[in-house]
Parts: C-alpha cells; sequence; structure tokens
C-alpha cells in the first residue's frame, strides 16, 4: 500500500508487474464478458428479450430461476471484488476527488443494474430489455476506463496522487 500512496509504484518493477499483470488478466475478463454476451445476445431488445424470455419460434426455453440465480450469485461476488480493486487502484490515480467518485459509483452501479437486467427482462418486463443492454454497455465502458486509468497511471508520466512530482 505504501507504494501505491507514495507515488513508488512506477519504481517498483515488481509492483509495476504485478499491476500490469492484473490488468492483462482484467482485459481478458472484459473481452470474454463481451463476447459471452453477443454469443447470446444482440444489441437489440428482441435478443434479449428472446434470450432470457424464450422464444417458440426458435424453440428456445426461457431462463429459470435456478439458472438466473446461480449466474447472479457467482456475478455479483466475482465482479463486486473486481470493481472493489479496481477503483481502489484509481484512488491513487491523479484524477480529481469528483471524477473518482463517479467512476466508483458508476462501475458499481453499471455492474448492479447489469445484473438485475436479466431478472426484469424475464420476471418484470420485456421492455427491460433497453436496460440490459445499456447497463451492459455502461459497465463495459466503466471498465475499460478503470483499466486505462490504471495503466496510465502505473506506466505513464503522471504527477504523484498526493504530490506535484511526476
Amino acid at each position: 500500500m505504501r507504494f501505491v500512496i507514495t507515488g513508488e509504484w512506477r519504481r517498483n518493477s515488481l509492483l509495476r508487474l504485478i499491476i500490469a499483470l492484473f490488468l492483462l488478466y482484467t482485459v481478458g475478463l472484459w473481452v470474454t464478458n463481451a463476447l459471452l454476451y453477443f454469443n447470446k445476445m444482440k444489441l437489440t431488445p428482441t435478443s434479449v428479450v428472446e434470450y432470457y424470455r424464450g422464444s417458440e419460434e426458435r424453440f428456445t426455453r426461457p431462463r429459470t430461476y435456478q439458472g438466473l440465480l446461480e449466474i447472479s450469485h457467482f456475478h455479483l461476488f466475482a465482479m463486486g471484488i473486481l470493481i472493489l480493486t479496481l477503483t481502489h487502484l484509481v484512488l491513487f490515480v491523479p484524477l480529481s476527488v469528483r471524477l473518482k467518485f463517479w467512476l466508483l459509483l458508476v462501475s458499481f452501479g453499471t455492474a448492479v443494474a447489469n445484473e438485475a437486467g436479466g431478472w426484469l427482462v424475464r420476471y418484470v418486463h420485456p421492455a427491460f430489455a433497453y436496460w440490459k443492454i445499456t447497463a451492459f454497455l455502461a459497465f463495459q465502458i466503466s471498465l475499460a476506463v478503470l483499466i486505462i486509468a490504471v495503466l496510465i497511471a502505473t506506466f505513464g508520466r503522471t504527477r504523484n496522487a498526493y504530490t506535484d512530482d511526476i
């Protein structure tokens, strides 16, 4: 922790390697998250509704309560830990407190909204397909912003988050 607070993370090659590998791993998760989504659905409300509610024309069954529950159980924990880690690293990036605050809120909010989207489409109303699409895209964008911000702060020539030195 001391290395990040003092800005020494840019001088500690092992810490930078750990952060780089974590970010590489996170980019892999980001890519596979998109691939999984687009393997099941498109960015159209009809495809989202068909995935969650099933389709008689395509002979697909609706997502089951247990299936959604198992996915949510894993996602809520895993995405929570991922966003906790990324937003924690962003705390040490030289950005305004206001911007960090919004990055934190948007990241956690879109993750929860994305997870809730499937439930809302399946059990509340098909119109929530728009919610699901928007939440998915916003979540992907927020993850990308977090990854890029940490990457630039770790390897770029930026000022320290707590002092004005570079």
